[in-house]
């Protein structure tokens, strides 16, 4: 199992049947659902919430990433692959206290989409506020429904 630079678990007790140490395994199952480790690095990741909408001018794609700044951010496109990725750095405790108890995600992320046709990736634009990324990713002319009139 992934070693955790903190470890959330309470002590093994015999006399509790179904909440000892099964009960430990799930407690930490749970509480680490939204980690991944990276097969290649080892290292902690996480996969931050993203939402994508289609409008009749675009695709839009929304990232939640409280904590992070524009400059912990990675936005490319790759033979017609959007990936965001960054980072969140886990906060050392040692000068404010000693951390009881952490449920926010640290380390690393990546997500990736395949960009669907009729989109131009030359005009795909990011902006980051308050912890969320927008991403206009606008479609091209073709792509566009338009109606047509029966006659």
């Amino acid at each position: 199992m992934f070693q955790h630079a903190l470890t959330r678990t309470r002590p093994y007790r015999r006399n509790e049947p179904l909440h000892g140490l099964f009960g430990q395994v799930l407690d930490n199952f749970w509480n680490d659902a939204d980690f991944v480790a990276d097969s290649d690095s080892g290292q902690r990741t996480w996969l931050p919430a993203v939402d994508i909408r289609e409008t009749d001018e675009a695709f839009v794609a929304t990232a939640d990433l409280p904590g992070l700044t524009k400059d912990d951010i990675d936005v490319s496109i790759e033979d017609n692959i959007l990936t965001v990725s960054g980072e969140r750095k886990f906060e050392d405790a040692t000068d404010n206290g000693t951390f009881r108890r952490v449920e926010r995600s640290y380390g690393t992320f990546r997500r990736s989409f395949t960009l669907p046709r009729g989109v131009d990736p030359a005009k795909v634009e990011a902006k980051f506020e308050n912890g969320v990324l927008n991403l206009d990713i606008p479609k091209s002319e073709v792509a566009k429904s338009r109606k047509i009139t029966v006659g």
